[in-house]
């Protein structure tokens, strides 16, 4: 029998298919199911290093297939995603095959000459997760019903035949018009797809469910398609995906100021919001604690009421580099007296200078100065560090304290090297006075160095940090939950063939 596959797939971008997809992950292994995420081909700048699926190696995947695996209870591997695109700017992204950057092309170079090696390896990737699973929850991509790209949508169209592979439609009522949405995409869907759709779940709903009663009938009667759940509005505090869920790049928007914890004994942490800022799940865990709060800045942005900075990861580094110059948010860098700390890109914007730029940016500039707050060089080349990290941790400057074992990722080009005197941080990084940068990503997902620095934020604002935890539940748990009380997932797993 072959292991049945249900592709949860959405009528637009940010439905909620990743929550739905990570909630069923959960459900189906806490029935005792061998579950095995998976989705053909992924679009983020949000990755995680995992091993290779011939255990041979690490390699990067997007971020909400490790969030699925985790749920799943499963080893994550680069199985899970085998193919991620990652936006690098001037319409061009790097593509990823097995989680080994393969180069950086534009869209019309990637389906001319990689788009076939992509699909086959999405497809041997299928292969082998099924061999061992006994259901496999596979993600689509935007929506499933762009009919421009039914010819080569891999993670939607292409996936659900080579996996045959049902279909579960998720649409999102909050961005209005949710009938008219199902039933366009079941209209544009080609017949053999259409014939796989299953049920369809609504997202994001406030109010009585009563409510949508007789649409939830006229849709049935008209489609013959079952409504399998309406999901209220609600985060379970899964990673975001990418950075659609952060403000735009002209606008301020503040994180974790809903802890009860008084303005006037919490701190805030700026966090200037780079064109190609990655791996912003970096800072979930600052969020989530007690009198924090993080600001994503604009680059024209003061420092007035910013406390701390945290320079975060980047896709392209030369290009936010000059990006914070253009902006004059190295100015205002420069009068700022509170703790700094760069993770990865950030780290390299923090040091004297870049070498080899060009590179990685989309200028012809070989060498490009740094923001000068650590006497350290790096220099770019087509290698890239993809590793996950646990190690006995090395604090120094901000982070000055911190120690004991850490878990973390590497996700880089280039090597960065100390020009000048310095204190160690792990994660080949260094430290001076109030500035220290590392290569470690998830750094604050651990408690000694997140400590570290929130007292060291604390300190140099002059308050007094609150003490307690806050109570965050299990976000796994959660979006099982979510998906447990309002989908008939009894009839999903009968319409998929799991007993």
């Amino acid at each position: 029998m072959t292991t049945p596959t249900l592709l949860v797939a959405g009528t637009a971008s940010h439905v909620g298919k990743s929550t739905v997809a990570a909630g069923l992950c959960r459900l189906f292994s806490t029935r005792g199911l061998g579950v095995a995420p998976f989705k053909a081909q992924n679009m983020s700048n949000n990755a995680r290093a995992v091993a290779t699926s011939e255990g041979d190696g690490f390699g990067e995947i997007g971020v909400s297939q490790y969030v699925q695996a985790r749920a799943a209870r499963v080893t994550p591997t680069t199985d899970h995603n085998p193919v991620l695109l990652k936006p690098h700017g001037d319409g061009t992204s790097q593509l990823v095959v097995q989680g080994q950057a393969v180069g950086i092309n534009a869209a019309g170079d990637y389906y001319a000459d990689h788009w076939h090696d992509a699909r086959d390896a999405a497809r041997a990737s299928h292969e082998r997760l099924a061999d061992t699973a006994d259901v496999v929850v596979a993600e689509g991509a935007g929506s499933i019903a762009e009919i421009n790209l039914h010819d080569r949508d891999l993670a939607n169209v292409e996936a659900a035949r080579f996996a045959d592979a049902k279909v579960l439609l998720v649409a999102d009522i909050e961005r209005g018009g949710v009938f008219a949405s199902l039933v366009g995409t079941l209209e544009l869907l080609p017949d053999d797809i259409r014939n796989r759709v299953v049920g369809a779940v609504i997202t994001k709903f406030r109010g009585d469910p009563s409510l949508l009663d007789s649409g939830l009938d006229a849709f049935e009667d008209r489609t013959g398609v079952p409504i399998l759940g309406v999901i209220p509005y609600d985060d379970p505090g899964l990673p975001e995906e990418d950075s659609l869920a952060l403000p735009a790049e002209g606008e301020r928007a503040i994180v974790g100021d809903d802890d009860g914890i008084p303005n006037a004994r919490s701190v805030t942490i700026g966090v200037p919001r780079l064109p190609h800022i990655s791996n912003a799940t970096d800072f979930g865990p600052l969020t989530a604690t007690p009198g924090v709060r993080v600001a994503y800045l604009p680059l024209d942005a003061s420092l007035v009421d910013i406390d701390g900075v945290v320079l975060p990861g980047s896709k392209n580094t030369v290009d936010d580099l000059l990006a914070l110059r253009d902006a004059g948010f190295d100015t205002e860098l420069a009068t700022f007296e509170g703790p700094i700390v760069g993770i990865c890109g950030g780290y390299q914007l923090l040091g004297e200078r870049i070498e080899n730029a060009d590179i990685e940016g989309t200028r012809d500039d070989e060498t490009v100065d740094g923001l000068g707050y650590l006497p350290t060089v790096t220099r770019f080349s087509h290698d890239k560090r993809v590793e996950p990290v646990h190690v006995e941790f090395d604090g120094n400057g901000p982070l000055a304290g911190a120690s004991g074992p850490v878990d973390g990722y590497e996700i880089h080009m280039g090597e960065t090297q100390l020009v000048g005197d310095a204190l160690p941080v792990t994660g080949d990084g260094a430290a001076t006075g109030r500035v220290a940068g590392t290569y470690l990503h998830d750094l604050f997902a651990n408690e000694s160095p997140r400590n570290a620095f929130v007292d060291a934020v604390y300190e140099s604002a002059s308050k007094d940090r609150p003490s307690g935890v806050r109570d965050e539940p299990d976000p796994y748990e959660r979006a099982a939950s979510l998906v447990a009380d309002n989908v008939d997932v009894e009839s999903l797993l009968d319409s998929v063939g799991v007993a």
